[in-house]
C-alpha cells in the first residue's frame, strides 16, 4: 500500500507535459471545496434558524402541557408536586387560558388569548422575564388605581393603540351563569407592561394576567386549566411526557412541544434534507471532474503504467495507485471546503452580522449554528462520492496491456 500511495502522490506532484491536466486538477479540487463549503454554510444557517425559532417558541410555551379530559380541575398543587418528583422534570407552574374580546376607549375591538399565570413560578418554566418591556412581571400581583393589571403583546397594543397606563375592557364569552342563561362577563384592566417575544403570532394575540385574577374573572374558584412543565433536556420531552402520563394515569393527557409544533419542525427538517441533497450535486460535479482528470492522467501515463506492469506490478496495484490519486484530490477538496465553510460560519456568527428584516423573520441578524454531526456527514459524503468517482478510471488503468503500450516505444 505504501508503494501505491507514494506513486499516487508522485503523479499529483509531477510536472505535466500538458498544462491543461494541472488546470483540471485544480478545477476538481475547487469544485469539491465549493460544494462542501456551501453545504456547511447552508446547513449551519438552517440550524441557526431552527434553534432561534425553537428558543422563541419555548420562551413563551412550556416543554410539556398537562391537561384534564374534564376541563378545569382542582388540586393542582398536589399534582404539581407529583410531577416535580419525576426524573427529568425541572419545574412546573399552573395556567389558565381563555379566548376573549378586548375593546379600547374608542370601542375598537380585537380577539385575543388571555393567559393567567402564577408570577411566583412562571419564570422557572418559561423565559418570560426578558420579554417584558416598559414594565415588570410583578405588576400583575397588584391593582392599579383600583383596576387589575394586564400585560399586552406589543403588536396587539399597537393595533389597539394602547400602552402602559391605558385601560382595556375584556369580554369573556364563557360569561356568568344566570337564571336567564349564560351572559358574557366584562371587566376593565389597566395595561402595566408590554410583551415582546419577536414572534408576531404571539405578540399580536397574547395577554397576561395573574392566575388568581383570572380565576375570579372566569369564576373558576380554585381550578386551573392545566399545568406547564419544564424539563432538563428539551429533546427528551416526549419520553419524559410518557413517564408523566403513566404516573398520572387516565383522566389527564400530556402533550410536549414536539407534538404541538410537529408540522412546523417537520417542514424545517424536510427543507434541510432537500437542501443537503441539492447541494450535494455540487460535490458530485466536482467528483465527476475526478473521472476526467484520472482518465486524462491514465492516457498520459500509459507508458509509465506499462513499465510498472512489466516490472511486476499487479493490476490491483495499478488500480490502487489511481484510486489513491483521485481519493487524495477528493480529500484535499473536502478539507479545504471544511476549513473555508467553518471559517465563514465563524465570521458570520462573531464578526459579520448580516441584517435581516425583523418584520418578516423576527430575527435581527442571520443565525448560524454549526453541528458536529452535519460536518461529519458532509465530510463522509464528499469522500465517499470522490472514492466512487475513482473506480472506473482506476479499473481502466489496471486493464492496460503492457505489450500493446510498449510496442511503439
Amino acid at each position: 500500500m505504501f508503494f501505491e500511495l507514494f506513486m499516487g502522490i508522485r503523479y499529483l506532484k509531477a510536472k505535466r507535459k500538458q498544462t491543461s491536466i494541472s488546470v483540471m486538477t485544480l478545477i476538481t479540487v475547487v469544485g469539491i471545496m465549493t460544494g462542501v463549503m456551501a453545504l456547511i454554510i447552508v446547513l449551519s444557517v438552517m440550524n441557526g434558524f431552527r434553534d432561534d425559532l425553537m428558543s422563541k417558541i419555548l420562551g413563551v410555551n412550556p416543554h410539556i402541557l398537562v391537561r384534564s379530559y374534564g376541563g378545569s380541575f382542582e388540586g393542582y398543587d398536589g399534582l404539581s408536586q407529583k410531577i416535580d418528583g419525576i426524573q427529568g422534570v425541572q419545574a412546573t407552574t399552573p395556567y389558565i387560558y381563555s379566548e376573549v374580546l378586548v375593546r379600547n376607549a374608542y370601542n375598537a375591538t380585537s380577539g385575543a388569548l388571555l393567559r393567567g399565570i402564577d408570577t411566583r413560578s412562571v419564570e422557572k418554566v418559561i423565559d418570560i422575564g426578558p420579554m417584558i418591556k416598559e414594565g415588570f412581571l410583578s405588576s400583575l400581583d397588584e391593582t392599579h388605581e383600583g383596576l387589575p393589571a394586564m400585560i399586552v403583546g406589543i403588536e396587539l397594543a399597537r393595533q389597539m393603540g394602547v400602552g402602559p397606563g391605558d385601560i382595556l375592557t375584556v369580554t369573556s364569552p364563557q360569561g356568568r351563569l344566570t337564571p336567564l342563561g349564560r351572559i358574557p362577563a366584562n371587566r376593565d384592566y389597566r395595561v402595566t407592561a408590554l410583551f415582546d417575544s419577536e414572534m408576531y403570532q404571539f405578540d399580536a394575540s397574547l395577554m397576561f394576567s395573574s392566575l388568581t385574577e383570572l380565576q375570579d374573572f372566569l369564576e373558576l374558584g380554585d381550578r386551573v386549566h392545566g399545568i406547564e412543565v419544564k424539563v432538563t433536556d428539551v429533546y427528551k420531552s416526549d419520553s419524559i411526557g410518557e413517564v408523566i402520563q403513566e404516573e398520572l394515569g387516565y383522566g389527564y393527557w400530556v402533550q410536549d412541544w414536539k407534538a404541538t409544533n410537529r408540522s412546523l419542525f417537520s417542514a424545517i427538517e424536510l427543507e434541510k434534507l432537500v437542501m443537503f441533497i441539492i447541494l450535494t450535486l455540487i460535490v458530485l460535479v466536482g467528483a465527476l471532474n475526478i473521472i476526467s482528470t484520472l482518465v486524462t492522467g491514465v492516457v498520459e501515463k500509459t507508458r509509465d503504467v506499462a513499465i510498472l506492469r512489466a516490472m511486476g506490478a499487479t493490476s490491483r496495484g495499478i488500480m490502487r495507485i489511481f484510486m489513491l490519486q483521485g481519493l487524495l484530490l477528493g480529500m484535499v477538496g473536502t478539507v479545504a471546503g471544511l476549513v473555508s465553510g467553518l471559517g465563514i460560519c465563524h465570521l458570520l456568527s462573531k464578526y459579520i452580522h448580516i441584517q435581516m428584516p425583523t418584520d418578516y423573520y423576527g430575527l435581527s441578524t442571520l443565525p448560524v449554528k454549526v453541528e458536529r454531526m452535519d460536518v461529519l456527514l458532509v465530510a463522509v459524503a464528499a469522500v465517499v462520492i470522490s472514492f466512487l468517482a475513482t473506480l472506473y478510471p482506476s479499473w481502466h488503468a489496471s486493464r492496460l496491456n503492457p505489450v500493446e503500450a510498449l510496442r511503439y516505444e
